[in-house]
C-alpha cells in the first residue's frame, strides 16, 4: 500500500496511550481545588457524563507536560507516522484536554474527542469512526471493554494493557494484530503504595505503655498490637488518598513521580476503591475490640491528615506544627488504647522532638531544592529555599528543648515513684543531644533522603543509640 492507502492508526487516550484516566485525574483535581464543591460534580452528571467531563475539564488545571505517558505506545506511533501513516487520536475525554496533549506530543493528525452534546466512547466512538473511515478502513488501539465494539469496525487491533477480559473478547474477533504489555502492575506496586514501611512510625502507639512500665502485662500488650494494626490500616487509607490528591505535585518531584498513583502503575479507580475499604475495616476494628476513646483518636487523626492534605501542608510553620501532631496523636492512641493516663512531660517532651523531625522534613526538601538552583517558592509548600537558615535554628532548638523537656521530668515528684534511682536518667540527657545533633548534621549534608522517624529505625547508629536510652531508664527503674 501506499502512504494514501494505509488506514489510519486510530489512538485511544485513556488507558492506551496514558497510563492513566482523564475523567479520575480532572475529578481528583477537583476535589483537591475545591474539597467543599463536590454538589457540582453532581449536578453535571445529572445532566450526562459528557457534561461531567465538560464541567470537570472547566474547572482544573491538567499539567499535560508530565502525565504518565507509555513509552511503548509513543514509539508504536512514531513508527508508524515515520512511514507514512496518518494517526489520529480517539477518545472519550473532552476535548480541550485531548487537544492538548496532541499539541505537547505533537505526534496526531486529528483529534476526536468527547465534546459537550456526545461522550466519545464505546459504540459512540465505534460510528463516528466507521463515519470518517469507513467499515474497517482504520487500526486501532485501545484497552478496554469499551473498545470491543471500536475493534470489530476496525480492520486491525492493537491490544494494549488489557483490562480484564478484554483480550480474550478482543482475539474472538480475529483482527488483533499485537496486544502490548508495557504497564504489569502487582503487589509491589501496592505495598509501595501503602507505604507498609511506614508503620513502623505506630510504635509510638507503644511508649504510654513503656512509660507506665506496663511492657510486660500481656493483655495490654495485645491491645496495643491490635491499635497498631487498625492505625496503620487508617494510615494507608491516608497515605492512598494523599497520592491520589497529590498526583499534580508529585509527578513535579524528581522521586515522588515515581510513586504507583503518580507512575500510573495504579490505576486512580483502584486507589479510590482501596482507601475507603481500609478506613472501614479500621475503625470497623478498633470500634468492635478496642476502647472507645481510641476511636476517637482515630477519628482525629484522620481529619487532621485529610485537613493537613487538602489545605495545611501548603501553609508555612503551620505544617510542620500539624506534622509534630500527628506524631504526638499516635502515642495519644495508645494512652487510649491502653486506657493510662498521659503526662505532661510524655505530651511536652513529644511535641518539641516531633516539632523539630518535621523540619528536618523541610529542611531536606529544601536543601534539594537550593542545591538544583531553584529559588522559587518550593511546589505544593509554604517556603522558599532561602527559609533553610530559618528551618534549621527553629528545628535544632526545638530539639534541644525536648532535651531540656527531660532534664525537668527528672526532678519531677513523681518520676522518684515510678524510678528508684531516677538521676540515672541524667544518661539519657546526652545520648538524646548526640541523636539530634547528628541528626540534623546529616540533613545539612544532604544524607536525609527519608522520614526522619523511618531513617531512625533504619540506621544502625539511632538504634544503637536507642538501645542505650532504654537501657539507661531500665538501669533508673
Amino acid at each position: 500500500m501506499t502512504a494514501l492507502t494505509i488506514p489510519p492508526l486510530v489512538v485511544d487516550l485513556d488507558g492506551t496511550l496514558l497510563r492513566s484516566d482523564l475523567l479520575f485525574e480532572t475529578g481528583m483535581a477537583f476535589i483537591r481545588s475545591q474539597p467543599l464543591g463536590l454538589l457540582k460534580p453532581l449536578s453535571w452528571l445529572a445532566k450526562g457524563k459528557a457534561a461531567l467531563k465538560e464541567g470537570l475539564a472547566q474547572a482544573t488545571y491538567i499539567d499535560v507536560s508530565v502525565l504518565p505517558y507509555d513509552p511503548e505506545v509513543i514509539a508504536l506511533i512514531e513508527t508508524e507516522r515515520s512511514n507514512g501513516r496518518r494517526v489520529v487520536l480517539a477518545t472519550a475525554s473532552h476535548y480541550t484536554l485531548a487537544e492538548r496533549i496532541a499539541e505537547h506530543l505533537q505526534l496526531f493528525d486529528e483529534v476526536l474527542a468527547t465534546d459537550a452534546n456526545r461522550n466519545l466512547s464505546a459504540h459512540h466512538k465505534r460510528d463516528l469512526l466507521v463515519e470518517h473511515y469507513g467499515e474497517r478502513g482504520f487500526d486501532y488501539a485501545g484497552n478496554s471493554h469499551d473498545d470491543i465494539p471500536v475493534w470489530a469496525a476496525a480492520r486491525q487491533a492493537y491490544v494494549v494493557n488489557p483490562e480484564s477480559g478484554v483480550e480474550r473478547r478482543a482475539k474472538a474477533q480475529g483482527n488483533v494484530e499485537k496486544v502490548i504489555r508495557s504497564n504489569p502492575s502487582g503487589i509491589k506496586d501496592w505495598l509501595k503504595a501503602l507505604r507498609l514501611h511506614q508503620w513502623m512510625k505506630n510504635m509510638l502507639i507503644f511508649v504510654p505503655l513503656l512509660a507506665a512500665h506496663q511492657l510486660t502485662n500481656p493483655l495490654l500488650l495485645w491491645q496495643g498490637i491490635l491499635a497498631f494494626l487498625y492505625f496503620g490500616l487508617c494510615a494507608s487509607s491516608v497515605y492512598l488518598l494523599n497520592d491520589l490528591l497529590d498526583l499534580a505535585d508529585d509527578r513535579h518531584h524528581h522521586s515522588k513521580r515515581n510513586r504507583p498513583f503518580a507512575s500510573g502503575r495504579l490505576s486512580i479507580k483502584s486507589g479510590g476503591i482501596a482507601f475507603p475499604i481500609l478506613l472501614i475495616a479500621s475503625f470497623a476494628g478498633a470500634t468492635v475490640l478496642l476502647p472507645k476513646e481510641f476511636s476517637y483518636v482515630l477519628v482525629a487523626y484522620y481529619v487532621l491528615t485529610l485537613t493537613y492534605s487538602l489545605a495545611l501542608k501548603r501553609r508555612m510553620a503551620v505544617d510542620v506544627i500539624a506534622l509534630a501532631m500527628l506524631y504526638t496523636l499516635r502515642i495519644i492512641a495508645g494512652a487510649a488504647a491502653f486506657s493510662l493516663p498521659l503526662t505532661f512531660w510524655v505530651l511536652a517532651f513529644s511535641m518539641f522532638m516531633f516539632l523539630s523531625l518535621a523540619l528536618v522534613k523541610r529542611y531536606a526538601e529544601l536543601r534539594d531544592a537550593r542545591h538544583k538552583g531553584l529559588n522559587e517558592k518550593t511546589r505544593g509548600r509554604g517556603y522558599y529555599p532561602s527559609d533553610l537558615e530559618m528551618i534549621s535554628s527553629l528545628g535544632a532548638s526545638s530539639g534541644y528543648l525536648a532535651v531540656m523537656v527531660l532534664a525537668l521530668y527528672i526532678h519531677d515528684q513523681a518520676t522518684s515513684v515510678l524510678y528508684s534511682q531516677p538521676q540515672v536518667i541524667w544518661l539519657a540527657c546526652p545520648l538524646l543531644l548526640f541523636w539530634i545533633t547528628r541528626i540534623w548534621m546529616l540533613t545539612h549534608r544532604g544524607q536525609m533522603h527519608d522520614d526522619p522517624v523511618v531513617f531512625a529505625i533504619r540506621d544502625r547508629v539511632s538504634l544503637m543509640v536507642g538501645a542505650l536510652f532504654c537501657l539507661v531508664f531500665w538501669v533508673a527503674s
